[in-house]
């Protein structure tokens, strides 16, 4: 991590990243942390809150640049885990508790909502729509971040 007013780079160790509800952080996200100094140099101790890349205007997917931005905002939070995600192919499959549909997901979204990959298995929030194709992700967010907004 580089710091806004510069200086050696913040050491962010996976667990700690994991402790926020997180496996990764998309490419020129904002993230607000608590740093403090060691001996091998500067590292986060808490994360507390991931914001998308301030140049991510569009998603790059015509179906959600299509959709009412408030439709997208309304949908509501879904418990959701990751079926396969190939971030060379740039997109993969979710699916929400309760149902048997995909949920598409594509990279875009995922770096939009801050993440820059995601797991088999991995338990997440999502938000979903019903695209022209099927159901798709606007918005991907580790679990226990959804939580901690909810509460």
């Amino acid at each position: 991590m580089i710091a806004d007013e510069g200086g050696p780079d913040i050491l962010l160790h996976a667990n700690v990243l994991r402790n926020f509800g997180q496996s990764s952080v998309a490419d020129r996200a904002g993230v607000e942390l608590d740093v403090q100094q060691t001996e091998r140099g500067r590292q986060a101790v808490a994360v507390h809150a991931i914001n998308p890349p301030d140049d991510l205007e569009h998603t790059g997917l015509a179906d959600l640049d299509e959709i009412d931005p408030e439709i997208i905002r309304n949908a509501p939070l879904q418990p959701a885990r990751v079926k396969w995600f190939d971030k060379g192919k740039g997109f993969g499959f979710a699916n929400t508790f309760g149902r048997e549909e995909d949920v598409f997901v594509h990279v875009e979204v995922l770096r939009r909502s801050g993440l820059a990959d995601v797991q088999p298995g991995e338990a997440l929030a999502i938000r979903v729509i019903d695209g022209k194709r099927g159901r798709m992700a606007t918005e991907v967010c580790g679990w226990e971040t959804a939580v901690k907004s909810s509460e």
